[in-house]
This record gives structure tokens, sequence and C-alpha cells, in this order.
């Protein structure tokens, strides 16, 4: 299975004028990361929490320089990580 994202839930107007995002992200066996679809024409914020039952090997993290236009965020994650995302822009 390959990396994937899903929105969950989109908020207007939350954080002042700013978009409010959250959703999930899975990796598949031997997948270290992908682009996270946030719904935002600009990504100023996101937030990874992986999810599971074990300590994770390294925290996920950002490859991008914020704000990035587009919706797309590349993140990168330890093999296999499941987890939620929360994100804001415009």
């Amino acid at each position: 299975m390959a990396f994937a994202s899903t929105i969950t839930r989109i908020e207007q107007n939350h954080i002042g004028d700013r978009v409010v995002t959250h959703g999930t992200y899975t990796n598949g066996s031997g997948d270290v990361g992908g682009d996270i679809d946030t719904g935002l024409a600009q990504c100023e914020f996101i937030c990874l929490q992986p999810i599971g039952s074990a300590v994770i090997v390294a925290a996920p993290v950002v490859n991008e320089t914020l704000p990035v236009d587009g919706s797309a965020v590349t993140v990168v994650t330890s093999d296999n990580e499941d987890g939620n995302w929360f994100a804001y822009g415009i």
C-alpha cells in the first residue's frame, strides 16, 4: 500500500480568516512519507501526530518551507507509520 492522506474535516473562518483542515495519513510497508493534500490554497501550518501501539522510531517531519502554495505538503515519516494531521492556511 502506498502513502495516502484523507481530509476528514474542513472548517471555514475558524482561526481569524483562516481555514482549518484535519485528516489522516497512512503508509504501507516500505513507505516513508509522501504528499498530504490539505485542501488549502496555501498551507501556513501543519502538525503531524503518529498513532499506534508502540513508540515511533523517529518523529515525522514536514519536508517543505512553510507557507507553501498549493494543497500538497510533502512529509517524511517512519516506515509503515500512520497518523493524524491538522493544518491551517488560506
